[in-house]
């Protein structure tokens, strides 16, 4: 009797610590430990299982799309930092989430590093194959996972291995709304997650049934950036289903590639009819307008000698959220052409 109740006694002293632990927000693990209520939870992203077995807390992510991804989904109180290209402060400017750029910690610019992530505290990051993942900087997920730190790489930028580093394995805009449903799971936002992938489908739906049946479908070209040769999209990027989906005609779909360099002599070859201009700096949207419409070459591209320029924020065109609203526009644009 005398040695059942000490057991007793060791017993409600284990839970009241257990108790008192638990008041104090601490986590409670060990090798049998239980995890969170809804987890484990595993995704697969490009092409690997990854499981987390709780929501991660502290978040460090690059390029303003796949920001504005999480600002979108309710977790900026999640990211203790981002790093941003320079190039890319005009998307802060407009962004829709400004104030949630304005309240997040910037930890660096142009290159995010494994001491930047570290000094963060970062339990997750998430980048993408040159949105900050990069092999000749060491910042890869295998390095990230040696760490012990758990990544997630944008669906935009997986490698597809039909080339030494191509990038893209579905439809850009499944690979946004693969993404939201992905990181809905993992950070326990599943409902929103699926809020947004019903209203931007909706949105997208509604402008291509609103393009005329009968309206002409224009050729696009994509300019990114380049003098040599042109920085375009391929079929993977999301620019590609912004355009196509606005009722335009891709020139560089048949590119098995998300954003990649092309060659002066096939956006001639092709004549494109409008040039969507990605807008990020340097230079300028207006100064690669006037190199276009400059540039000896492309005289007599009908996109240049109609004077046919649009213009659209960096955000809009990679995979984000802002790919609806950019779909409306070009649609809009390429409505008015007549």
């Amino acid at each position: 009797m005398k040695g059942k109740t000490l057991l007793l006694r060791r017993f409600l002293v284990v839970l009241t610590v257990l108790v008192l632990l638990a008041g104090c927000g601490a986590e409670v693990r060990g090798d049998g430990a239980a995890p969170e209520a809804g987890y484990p939870v595993t995704v697969t992203n490009c092409g690997k299982e990854i499981t987390f077995d709780h929501a991660p807390a502290r978040i460090v992510a690059y390029d303003s799309g796949i920001l504005e991804t999480l600002f979108a989904l309710g977790l900026g109180d999640r990211i203790a930092g981002y790093v941003l290209p320079k190039g890319q402060d005009r998307d802060i400017a407009t962004s829709p989430w400004k104030a949630d750029f304005e309240r997040v910690p910037r930890l660096g610019v142009d290159t995010i590093s494994k001491e930047v992530i570290l000094a963060a505290g970062a339990d997750f990051v998430y980048a993408g194959w040159n949105y900050g993942f990069r092999e000749d900087t060491g910042l890869t997920p295998d390095r990230l996972t040696e760490l012990g730190i758990p990544s997630y790489v944008l669906t935009e930028s997986c490698r597809n291995g039909l080339g030494e580093k191509s990038r893209g394995i579905m439809s850009p805009l499944e690979a946004l709304y693969t993404d939201l449903r992905n990181l809905g799971r993992i950070f326990g936002v599943s409902a929103r997650a699926e809020q947004l992938v019903a209203q931007y489908q909706a949105e997208v739906a509604q402008v291509a049934a609103a393009v005329p049946a009968d309206r002409h479908r224009p050729r696009v070209f994509l300019y990114d950036s380049g003098t040599d040769k042109p920085f375009t999209a391929g079929r993977y990027a999301a620019a590609h289903e912004v355009i196509t989906k606005a009722g335009g005609d891709d020139i560089m779909s048949d590119l098995d590639d998300s954003w990649v360099t092309g060659t002066w002599e096939t956006v001639v070859a092709r004549d494109p009819e409008v040039i969507i201009i990605n807008d990020y700096d340097p230079p300028s949207a207006a100064d690669k307008q006037k190199f276009l419409a400059s540039y000896p070459p492309l005289a007599q591209v009908t996109a240049v000698r109609e004077k046919r320029f649009l213009a659209l924020p960096y955000a809009a065109l990679v995979e984000g959220p802002r790919n609806p609203a950019a779909v409306r526009t070009v649609a809009d644009y390429l409505n008015g052409l007549g």
